[in-house]
Parts: C-alpha cells; structure tokens; sequence
C-alpha cells in the first residue's frame, strides 16, 4: 500500500492526517480508504495522540468516491468499496481521540459524508458541501447515514435530492460545521481547537467520546442509565481525582495520560 495516500505527523499530542491524492481530488478509492483505515488504525494505538485533525491536500477536500473505479466495479466491488467506507467512517466514530476535520474546499458525496462523520468541523469560508449522487442516477444513500445525523433531517432530504452544494457559513448554520474562517486562518483556527482540547485528560475525553455517541440514539431513561454509569467510571479515575483535588486548590491538573490505552480501549470495545 502506498501509504503517502494518507500523511500523518505528531505535534506535541495533536496528530495531523492529511489526504494527499490531489490529481484526484482525493477521491476516496479503495487505496485512499485502506490508507485512512491504516493511518487510523496507528493513531488509535498511539498513546501520545490527544487530539486528530483530518486535512486534506490539493484543491478539494474530498470529491466522494472515485468513480472512475466504480464505472467499471462488479457487485462484489462495490461490496468491498461501501463496505470499506463504512468502516472507516465508523472508525472516526469510535476512535478514543476527538477528530476535527479541517475543511478547506469542495467535499461531495462520501467526502461529505466523512466531514459529517468527524467529531469538530473548522471549515475555510472557500468550503462547499453537497451530497451529489442523485444527479448521476446514484442516491448518495450511505453518506446520509452520517449527514442525517449531523444536520436536520428537513436539510439533509434537500441536499440529498437536490444535489446542490452549500456554503460553508449554511453548513454551519445547519450544525455541520462548528466553525467558519478565512482560508488564510484555518489551519491555524484548527490547531488552535486541537489544542485547545489537548489540554484536556485523554482518558476522560475518550470515556466521554464514546458514551456521547453511545447514548445519542437513545431515549432518556436508556441514555442516563448509559450516562450515569460512565459517570461513575470516569469519577473513580486518577485524572478524575487529579482534577478536583486541582480545582480545589486552585492550580493547573496533571493528568496521566498513559492511563488511557488500557481502561478507555477496553470500555470502547
């Protein structure tokens, strides 16, 4: 595999992903998605790793699915290819670290579909988003699992029948981006984020990551039974401890990181 599909580095607990197919608008091709699986797959075993950020290079974001690999796939193809795709957008789901996927130009159809299945979205005021299959006779059908969950349902329905783009600033009104800067900020306002969040206990942002979307689909009497066992969990940890112990004498907490691999991984599976 071609790893420089995906480029990935480490910066003082913030690790960068980066899509690098620009001649192909980063199409999301069984190469670039066994890359993002594997790229992925080392960041959720690297216990330094507090936050992710998933970037892209070129003039696209991501336009979806390549679809000259499609126009030529067989069923069992096209088995592997959403199969695949599911995969790795459910891995950003369950992945112990936040995501914040940094947007900086056009993301259609599964390229959307991985922008909505990210935890934060920073996007460039350059950004646009659309769910484009219906116009070539192909319902962007899996990418409105991630999108119908992100946005409201009423919205989600016209871009999927419309096809038509939005704009960064409707995206965000929509709750599909969290924030909207000018080109020459984002990456900046993105690292900013990141570390922002980094500050944070790994642990706690991992036990509280996955119980969020644990208890997301859940009615209320389910998601506080969820909740409030977690609860306990995370208030009988050492960071937990650490935290008040600081707040109560009025200093910075120092977390230990490195307890998170072993009881976070073990809640997440």
């Amino acid at each position: 595999m071609d790893k420089s599909f995906v480029l990935s580095s480490v910066d003082d607990g913030v690790a960068t992903l980066t899509l690098n197919h620009p001649e192909k608008r980063n199409a999301l091709s069984l190469a670039m998605l066994e890359a993002l699986k594997k790229a992925l797959g080392e960041v959720a075993a690297d216990r330094s790793v507090k936050v992710v950020i998933l970037a892209a290079n070129g003039t696209a974001y991501s336009a979806g699915h390549d679809l000259k690999e499609m126009s030529i796939a067989t069923k069992q193809d096209f088995v592997s290819i959403f199969s695949l795709c599911s995969e790795v957008m459910e891995s950003l789901r369950k992945l112990p670290q936040p995501v914040i996927a940094q947007v900086h130009g056009v993301a259609t159809a599964a390229g959307c579909q991985l922008v909505a299945s990210c935890d934060l979205v920073v996007a460039s005021t350059n950004a646009t988003f659309a769910t484009p299959g219906v116009k070539i006779g192909l319902f962007c059908t899996t990418p409105a699992v991630a999108l119908s969950r992100t946005v409201p349902p009423k919205k989600a329905m016209e871009m999927l029948l419309t096809g038509e783009p939005i704009t960064a600033s409707e995206a965000e009104r929509n709750g599909l981006v969290n924030r909207v800067v000018p080109p020459e900020q984002l990456s900046d306002a993105t690292m900013l984020l990141a570390r922002q969040i980094a500050t944070a206990s790994a642990s706690t942002m991992c036990l509280g990551k996955e119980a969020f979307y644990r208890q997301l689909p859940l009615d209320y009497p389910q998601a506080y039974a969820v909740a409030q066992k977690v609860m306990v969990e995370n208030a009988m940890t050492e960071d937990a401890r650490e935290g008040m112990r600081a707040f109560l004498e009025k200093r910075q907490p120092v977390w230990k990181d490195t307890a998170r691999a072993a009881s976070c991984h073990q809640h997440s599976n």
